[in-house]
């Protein structure tokens, strides 16, 4: 693990009044009206490795280092064994730099990457599936009452996406209670936030429930099973691809959970069917959030 000064484990959720996120922009409604409306910032972080540029990423600003360092992680560029001997972020340049104890050069596999389905232009490594067919997930389980509590809870709390829009949010949880919640404009942002999150504060992941807005895809449940999560759920739905790579490695898939309703695609031995479906309110309009009209 790293070897940062261990700092207590903050509970993370959305702040939607930070001023930083949002700006406020004029323009006209369907009846010519003048309006003016909260949209998410969008502005670029260039991250390095030691002495080399790895990407640029768009992100909406907030927690650059967690985002950094779960960058690295979810793309096997960082192992939990290296040591990590500071993060330096800085705003005025938009760059954060992780340096490490040990040489580092990607230089050949960054020439291998994949442009994901995830928005804000995702990006995979040639080598990420052979590191996630190793990799043995927990046994855990899902009760049902945990997972009814868990949307119920994210639903209505404060979010940047009910005061702005156009975003995603990633959420991890410990049975139905949620212990980091983080937001950005692509999902693959958000979950490496958590991912750098829980490697920065020793966050041990098996006894852990990953819930996100956006669709179940193979990005998804590859960067699941690298932070060796064993359960994934999201409102939204599935991709082919997404669940054949969760049933083959034993991840528990579970999407479209919206009010009483869910489906499991795969992993479905983990799930307790504890919650009795009579005491389960349907979801409330004012607290939709994506994928309600669709598997977005």
């Amino acid at each position: 693990m790293m070897k940062i000064d261990k700092a207590p484990v903050p509970l993370i959720i959305p702040n939607p009044d930070d001023p930083r996120l949002t700006q406020s922009v004029t323009g006209t409604d369907q009846t010519g009206a003048r309006v003016e409306i909260k949209v998410p910032m969008e502005r670029p972080l260039t991250l390095y490795l030691n002495a080399q540029e790895i990407v640029t990423m768009m992100t909406i600003g907030d927690y650059p280092e967690y985002l950094a360092l779960g960058y690295l992680l979810n793309q096997n560029m960082l192992k939990f064994s290296d040591v990590v001997t500071e993060v330096e972020y800085d705003d005025d340049l938009q760059v954060v730099v992780v340096r490490t104890s040990h040489h580092t050069n990607f230089e050949a596999k960054l020439k291998k990457r994949t442009q994901t389905s995830g928005c804000a232009q995702g990006t995979a490594f040639g080598d990420l599936l052979e590191a996630v067919e190793s990799v043995a997930l927990p046994k855990a389980e899902l009760r049902t009452s945990w997972l009814y509590q868990m949307t119920q809870t994210i639903n209505t709390m404060p979010s940047l996406y009910l005061e702005a829009g156009a975003i995603h949010g990633c959420v991890l949880c410990k049975e139905g209670t949620p212990l980091c919640y983080t937001e950005d404009v692509g999902r693959h942002n958000a979950v490496d936030k958590i991912a750098g999150w829980m490697y920065r504060h020793g966050v041990e992941p098996g006894d852990k429930i990953l819930y996100t807005t956006g669709r179940l895809t193979s990005e998804m449940v590859i960067k699941t099973v690298r932070m060796g999560i064993p359960i994934l759920v999201s409102r939204s739905g599935f991709t082919a691809w997404g669940v054949d790579l969760a049933r083959q490695v034993g991840l528990t898939l579970v999407g479209r959970t919206r009010g009483k309703r869910f489906i499991a695609l795969a992993g479905e031995e983990r799930i307790v069917y504890d919650q009795n479906l009579a005491y389960v309110e349907e979801e409330s309009a004012r607290h939709k959030r994506k994928g309600e009209g669709g598997d977005d």
